[in-house]
Protein backbone atom coordinates (compact mmCIF):
# COMPACT_ATOMS: atom_id res chain seq x y z
CA UNK A 1 0.00 0.00 0.00
CA UNK A 2 1.30 3.45 -0.90
CA UNK A 3 2.22 5.62 2.07
CA UNK A 4 -0.34 8.29 2.90
CA UNK A 5 1.24 11.73 2.97
CA UNK A 6 0.93 13.80 6.14
CA UNK A 7 0.59 17.52 5.40
CA UNK A 8 0.70 20.03 8.23
CA UNK A 9 -2.22 22.48 8.01
CA UNK A 10 -0.84 26.02 8.22
CA UNK A 11 2.23 24.32 9.67
CA UNK A 12 1.33 22.49 12.86
CA UNK A 13 -1.66 24.64 13.79
CA UNK A 14 -2.63 22.40 16.69
CA UNK A 15 0.62 23.22 18.46
CA UNK A 16 1.85 26.62 17.27
CA UNK A 17 0.25 29.81 15.90
CA UNK A 18 -0.96 29.16 12.36
CA UNK A 19 1.08 30.21 9.33
CA UNK A 20 4.13 31.25 11.35
CA UNK A 21 7.72 30.13 10.95
CA UNK A 22 7.62 28.28 14.27
CA UNK A 23 4.47 26.46 13.15
CA UNK A 24 6.18 25.27 9.97
CA UNK A 25 9.28 24.27 11.94
CA UNK A 26 7.06 22.27 14.30
CA UNK A 27 5.55 20.40 11.35
CA UNK A 28 9.07 19.42 10.26
CA UNK A 29 9.92 18.23 13.79
CA UNK A 30 6.75 16.11 13.76
CA UNK A 31 7.93 14.45 10.53
CA UNK A 32 5.21 15.81 8.26
CA UNK A 33 5.88 15.07 4.61
CA UNK A 34 4.94 18.66 3.85
CA UNK A 35 2.86 21.67 4.75
CA UNK A 36 -0.15 23.59 3.50
CA UNK A 37 -0.47 27.35 3.79
CA UNK A 38 -2.27 30.35 2.33
CA UNK A 39 -0.93 33.35 0.43
CA UNK A 40 -2.13 36.90 -0.20
CA UNK A 41 -0.54 39.87 -1.94
CA UNK A 42 0.04 42.84 0.34
CA UNK A 43 -0.15 46.49 -0.72
CA UNK A 44 3.56 46.72 -1.57
CA UNK A 45 3.33 43.67 -3.84
CA UNK A 46 4.93 40.86 -1.83
CA UNK A 47 3.37 37.46 -1.21
CA UNK A 48 2.67 36.97 2.48
CA UNK A 49 1.54 33.84 4.28
CA UNK A 50 -1.72 34.41 6.13
CA UNK A 51 -5.13 32.75 5.93
CA UNK A 52 -7.64 35.55 6.34
CA UNK A 53 -8.22 38.52 4.07
CA UNK A 54 -7.71 40.73 7.14
CA UNK A 55 -5.15 40.68 9.94
CA UNK A 56 -7.78 41.13 12.66
CA UNK A 57 -8.19 37.53 13.87
CA UNK A 58 -4.57 36.40 13.99
CA UNK A 59 -2.60 39.55 14.87
CA UNK A 60 -2.69 42.57 17.17
CA UNK A 61 -3.57 44.78 14.21
CA UNK A 62 -6.57 45.50 12.03
CA UNK A 63 -7.29 45.98 8.35
CA UNK A 64 -7.18 44.16 5.03
CA UNK A 65 -3.94 42.46 4.03
CA UNK A 66 -4.24 44.07 0.59
CA UNK A 67 -4.32 47.54 2.18
CA UNK A 68 -1.15 47.10 4.26
CA UNK A 69 2.45 47.23 3.06
CA UNK A 70 4.97 44.57 4.01
CA UNK A 71 6.65 47.08 6.32
CA UNK A 72 3.32 47.67 8.07
CA UNK A 73 2.59 43.94 8.29
CA UNK A 74 6.01 43.25 9.80
CA UNK A 75 5.17 45.52 12.73
CA UNK A 76 2.24 43.31 13.71
CA UNK A 77 2.54 40.37 16.08
CA UNK A 78 0.84 37.00 16.19
CA UNK A 79 0.25 35.88 19.79
CA UNK A 80 2.64 38.56 20.96
CA UNK A 81 5.83 37.36 19.27
CA UNK A 82 5.55 35.96 15.76
CA UNK A 83 5.55 37.94 12.52
CA UNK A 84 3.51 37.37 9.37
CA UNK A 85 6.09 35.66 7.12
CA UNK A 86 6.65 36.18 3.43
CA UNK A 87 6.41 33.23 1.05
CA UNK A 88 10.14 33.49 0.41
CA UNK A 89 10.89 33.24 4.14
CA UNK A 90 8.71 30.15 4.54
CA UNK A 91 10.35 28.38 1.62
CA UNK A 92 13.79 28.74 3.23
CA UNK A 93 12.67 26.20 5.87
CA UNK A 94 12.11 23.43 3.33
CA UNK A 95 14.00 21.45 0.72
CA UNK A 96 13.49 18.73 -1.87
CA UNK A 97 12.37 16.24 0.80
CA UNK A 98 9.16 18.19 1.39
CA UNK A 99 5.84 18.76 -0.33
CA UNK A 100 4.65 22.36 -0.28
CA UNK A 101 0.95 22.99 -0.81
CA UNK A 102 0.39 26.68 -1.53
CA UNK A 103 -3.24 27.75 -1.39
CA UNK A 104 -4.09 30.80 -3.48
CA UNK A 105 -6.31 32.68 -1.08
CA UNK A 106 -6.07 36.27 -2.30
CA UNK A 107 -7.03 37.42 -5.78
CA UNK A 108 -4.38 37.62 -8.52
CA UNK A 109 -1.90 35.52 -6.57
CA UNK A 110 -1.44 32.86 -9.28
CA UNK A 111 1.19 34.57 -11.42
CA UNK A 112 3.37 35.67 -8.51
CA UNK A 113 3.25 32.22 -6.95
CA UNK A 114 4.12 30.59 -10.29
CA UNK A 115 7.03 33.01 -10.69
CA UNK A 116 8.27 32.11 -7.22
CA UNK A 117 8.07 28.38 -7.95
CA UNK A 118 9.83 28.82 -11.30
CA UNK A 119 12.61 30.81 -9.67
CA UNK A 120 13.19 28.19 -6.98
CA UNK A 121 13.18 25.34 -9.50
CA UNK A 122 15.66 27.16 -11.75
CA UNK A 123 17.89 27.78 -8.73
CA UNK A 124 17.76 24.02 -8.08
CA UNK A 125 16.37 24.49 -4.58
CA UNK A 126 13.24 22.52 -5.46
CA UNK A 127 11.66 20.47 -8.22
CA UNK A 128 8.21 21.15 -9.63
CA UNK A 129 7.15 17.92 -7.92
CA UNK A 130 7.78 19.57 -4.54
CA UNK A 131 4.84 21.91 -5.11
CA UNK A 132 1.11 21.69 -5.49
CA UNK A 133 -0.91 24.88 -5.88
CA UNK A 134 -4.51 24.72 -4.70
CA UNK A 135 -7.49 27.05 -4.59
CA UNK A 136 -11.25 27.26 -4.28
CA UNK A 137 -11.14 30.01 -6.89
CA UNK A 138 -11.68 28.89 -10.47
CA UNK A 139 -10.03 32.02 -11.90
CA UNK A 140 -6.80 31.47 -9.98
CA UNK A 141 -6.61 27.81 -11.04
CA UNK A 142 -7.18 28.84 -14.65
CA UNK A 143 -4.26 31.27 -14.39
CA UNK A 144 -1.94 28.61 -13.01
CA UNK A 145 -2.93 26.16 -15.75
CA UNK A 146 -2.27 28.77 -18.45
CA UNK A 147 0.93 30.04 -16.88
CA UNK A 148 2.94 26.85 -16.45
CA UNK A 149 1.74 23.30 -17.11
CA UNK A 150 4.66 21.95 -15.05
CA UNK A 151 3.08 23.25 -11.83
CA UNK A 152 0.79 20.75 -10.16
CA UNK A 153 -2.75 21.88 -9.39
CA UNK A 154 -5.08 20.82 -6.57
CA UNK A 155 -8.80 21.64 -6.75
CA UNK A 156 -10.22 22.57 -3.35
CA UNK A 157 -13.84 21.95 -2.48
CA UNK A 158 -16.03 21.96 0.58
CA UNK A 159 -19.24 21.39 -1.38
CA UNK A 160 -18.94 18.85 -4.21
CA UNK A 161 -16.46 16.16 -5.16
CA UNK A 162 -18.18 15.92 -8.55
CA UNK A 163 -17.53 19.60 -9.30
CA UNK A 164 -13.93 19.23 -8.15
CA UNK A 165 -13.48 16.38 -10.61
CA UNK A 166 -14.92 18.51 -13.40
CA UNK A 167 -12.50 21.34 -12.62
CA UNK A 168 -9.64 18.86 -12.27
CA UNK A 169 -10.32 17.64 -15.80
CA UNK A 170 -10.49 21.18 -17.17
CA UNK A 171 -7.25 22.31 -15.52
CA UNK A 172 -5.36 19.00 -15.85
CA UNK A 173 -4.97 18.90 -12.09
CA UNK A 174 -2.91 16.41 -10.13
CA UNK A 175 -5.34 16.17 -7.23
CA UNK A 176 -8.66 17.12 -5.76
CA UNK A 177 -8.73 18.53 -2.22
CA UNK A 178 -12.17 17.80 -0.73
CA UNK A 179 -13.23 18.37 2.85
CA UNK A 180 -13.13 15.01 4.59
CA UNK A 181 -16.88 15.04 5.30
CA UNK A 182 -17.54 14.75 1.54
CA UNK A 183 -15.59 11.55 1.07
CA UNK A 184 -17.09 8.15 0.34
CA UNK A 185 -15.53 4.93 -0.86
CA UNK A 186 -17.24 5.52 -4.19
CA UNK A 187 -16.00 9.05 -4.90
CA UNK A 188 -12.45 8.31 -3.75
CA UNK A 189 -12.42 5.30 -6.08
CA UNK A 190 -13.84 7.44 -8.90
CA UNK A 191 -11.12 10.06 -8.41
CA UNK A 192 -8.45 7.38 -8.56
CA UNK A 193 -10.08 5.83 -11.61
CA UNK A 194 -9.78 9.23 -13.29
CA UNK A 195 -6.10 9.35 -12.22
CA UNK A 196 -6.45 12.11 -9.63
CA UNK A 197 -4.97 11.94 -6.17
CA UNK A 198 -7.13 12.81 -3.16
CA UNK A 199 -5.77 15.26 -0.57
CA UNK A 200 -8.33 15.72 2.19
CA UNK A 201 -8.60 18.42 4.88
CA UNK A 202 -8.65 19.28 7.80
CA UNK A 203 -8.68 15.93 9.58
CA UNK A 204 -7.88 16.11 13.28
CA UNK A 205 -9.93 13.55 15.21
CA UNK A 206 -8.51 10.03 15.43
CA UNK A 207 -11.80 8.45 14.31
CA UNK A 208 -11.91 10.68 11.22
CA UNK A 209 -8.26 9.99 10.45
CA UNK A 210 -8.89 6.25 10.59
CA UNK A 211 -11.96 6.56 8.36
CA UNK A 212 -10.23 8.52 5.57
CA UNK A 213 -7.24 6.17 5.72
CA UNK A 214 -9.58 3.25 5.08
CA UNK A 215 -11.06 5.13 2.12
CA UNK A 216 -7.61 5.18 0.53
CA UNK A 217 -6.85 8.89 0.34
CA UNK A 218 -3.39 9.93 -0.82
CA UNK A 219 -2.74 12.75 1.65
CA UNK A 220 -4.22 13.99 4.92
CA UNK A 221 -4.01 17.68 5.79
CA UNK A 222 -4.13 18.08 9.57
CA UNK A 223 -3.43 20.46 12.44
CA UNK A 224 -1.74 17.55 14.25
CA UNK A 225 0.82 15.85 11.98
CA UNK A 226 1.86 13.42 14.71
CA UNK A 227 -1.63 11.86 14.76
CA UNK A 228 -1.47 10.46 11.23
Amino acid sequence: MTEILTIGHRGAKGYQPENTLISFQKAIVLNAHGVEFDVHICKSGELVVIHDFTVDRTTNGAGAVADLTLQELKKLRIEGQQEIPTLDAVLTLFDKKHLINIELKGSHTAELVCDCIDRNVKNNRFKYSNFIVSSFQREELERVARYNSNIHIGVLTQASVEQALEWASKFKAKAIHPHFSLLTAENVALAHQKKYQVYTWTVNEISDIQRVKKLGVDAIITDFPDRI
